[in-house]
């Protein structure tokens, strides 16, 4: 399935029709994950979350390109839950990929369950989290996949490696939170505060004591391994009086790009270089919502964390830290500015093959819709039902089993094939009032049915009904070349002359921008049922 991160109800299920082949690890660790509510306090208040062996965010998983981890997964928490590994292909594999009622039922409380984790082609920072209702929000991590062993990084050994997780905290349950959203049909909540490393930073109420802070030596080059794990915001990043030096997105290496500020979107990672080549002293590293909607609700708070320069004088810092320039909420420009420099190294130690030949062209929009409600007793526009749709389907969800097990087994009913390859409406997709009968999708479990080795191309095409959104696409099992992007609707004839079939970056979640459109391209060559 192919995923909106902000509306999980928009889907597009990919099955391959091969059988599923043993795969020979080229080394193996074992972990385990023992799901487990945990007390923690944030912005004045203590609650119950729930974590990974008690820690938040979770355990970093480290590797090396070729390995086989193993990961034994207790559920000890009040709900089922499931662990997907966001980035990683699981060649022929899928069976722990981690997707609730796609590729597993999810793990009951009191119940267990070992996933395989296979790195292939992976190399960089990828990451790990829950993947049931909204358990994502506290349960997460990072994973590091090292180069081969006896290889070495395509830029000069880092002093030292540091992941810098960005998220979000509610003072409420989340689980409540998502209760509420789904009963009354409206927006959920937004969240009070965004965190670094989990934590909020000194601009929020009784935070300051335990801002993160990262110490540094002078003139030393770090590796910042940044990981944007927050629910439903887009994020500017950027250090004070520092440039960053982008060298990976999504577990593949780019080719270098200095910026001041970077844009990275919920599900995307970057391996930023950092120099510590300035005065001795405090800086503020900072992130905020990149929010490009004015009707739509968001947090508009800016979490800190500090960078702390190593200093040979032992009397206290007399200023405070400096903060950053980061760009202005609404500034579309400055976000996909920035996601359109970067490019593939595409060099001989490192490289990529962009698929020409295309067997399989697949246009959807990607929609927020509505669902009418008795006596318009919704939270939505009018009282009515906030929904998402693909090509104009509502992705309804399996209940008793998985539509991986379904397929492998030949269970009638749980999913049909037949999802479209163009949008059954069209329209001119990024106008004005349009008309209230196209804002009601239709429901359904459809799957995309694609032969091995298929070259695909697929461009999702936003659209203003209800309310035109930046939306953020993450294809599992696969990575995938983003050839194409722009604003309005895209012109099958005019757009593809403009494609970058050079270098175009490798990632495995693509940002579709305010009405308008990505182009992505990938090889069906990883047999299985993945979202």
């Amino acid at each position: 399935m192919l995923s909106g991160k902000r509306n999980s109800a928009s889907a597009l299920q990919i099955l391959s029709l091969l059988l599923l082949f043993l795969h020979c690890p080229a080394s193996s660790h074992n972990y385990h994950f023992v799901v487990k509510e945990a007390t923690y306090t944030r912005l004045c208040s203590t609650k119950e979350i729930l974590t990974v062996n008690g820690k938040f965010p979770g355990p970093v998983l480290q590797a090396h390109k070729g390995d086989t981890i193993y990961v034994n997964v207790h559920n000890n928490g009040r709900y089922n839950i499931t662990i997907h590994w966001h980035g990683v292909k699981q060649p022929r594999y899928p069976w722990s990929d981690g997707t609730e009622y796609i590729t597993q039922c999810p793990i009951q409380p009191g119940h267990k369950f070992k996933q395989n984790i296979i790195f292939s082609e992976e190399e960089g920072t990828i990451w790990w989290h829950a993947h049931s209702d909204w358990s994502r929000a506290t349960v997460y991590g990072a994973i590091i996949v090292y180069p081969k062993r006896g290889a070495s990084y395509p830029f000069p050994q880092p002093h030292e490696e540091v992941p810098i997780i960005l998220g979000q905290w509610w003072k409420r349950d989340v689980m409540e939170v998502f209760e509420e959203f789904v009963r009354t049909g409206g927006d959920p909540n937004v969240s009070d505060a965004h965190t670094i490393n989990g934590q909020p930073g000194d601009l929020y109420p009784c935070s300051k004591s335990e801002t993160f802070k990262l110490f540094v030596d002078e003139n030393k080059a770090y590796l910042l391994r940044i990981i944007n794990a927050a629910m439903n915001s887009i994020l500017f990043f950027s250090i004070a009086n520092h440039n960053l030096t982008v060298v990976g997105a999504d577990g593949s290496y780019t080719k270098p790009v200095t910026r001041d500020y970077i844009t990275i979107s919920p599900g995307q990672t970057l391996d930023a270089l950092l120099l510590t080549n300035q005065q001795v002293g405090q800086y503020y590293m900072a992130a905020r919502a990149y929010s490009s909607s004015p009707t739509i609700a968001f947090d508009n708070t800016t979490t800190t964390a500090i960078v702390q320069y190593n200093s040979r004088n032992s009397t206290p810092f007399s200023s405070p830290p400096i903060l950053p320039y980061l760009p202005y909420y609404n500034d579309t420009n400055a976000a996909f500015n920035f996601f359109d420099s970067l490019r593939s190294l595409a060099n001989e130690d490192h490289p990529i093959d962009v698929p020409k030949n295309i067997t399989t062209r697949l246009i959807s929009t990607v929609s927020v819709n509505t669902f009418p409600c008795p006596n318009n007793s919704c939270e939505g526009p009018n009282g009515t039902r906030l929904a998402a749709s693909m090509n104009n389907i509502s992705f309804v969800d399996p209940t008793t089993i998985d539509i991986l097990e379904a397929y492998y087994y030949h269970i009638n009913g749980v999913f049909r094939e037949g999802f479209p390859d163009f949008p059954p409406l069209v329209y001119n997709f990024t106008g004005e009032d349009l008309p209230l009968i196209l804002q009601t999708p239709k429901r359904g479990t459809k799957v995309k049915v694609f032969y091995y080795g298929s070259i695909v191309e697929c461009v999702f095409q936003g659209t203003n009904l209800v309310a035109g959104i930046d939306h953020p696409m993450h294809l599992h099992g696969f990575s995938f070349y983003i050839v194409g992007r722009g604003f309005g609707n895209f012109d099958q004839d005019k757009d593809p002359l403009n494609y970058n079939l050079v270098d175009p970056p490798h990632r495995n979640t693509v940002t579709v921008p305010i009405n308008g459109w990505s182009a992505i391209r990938f090889k069906v060559k990883n047999p299985g049922k993945y979202s």
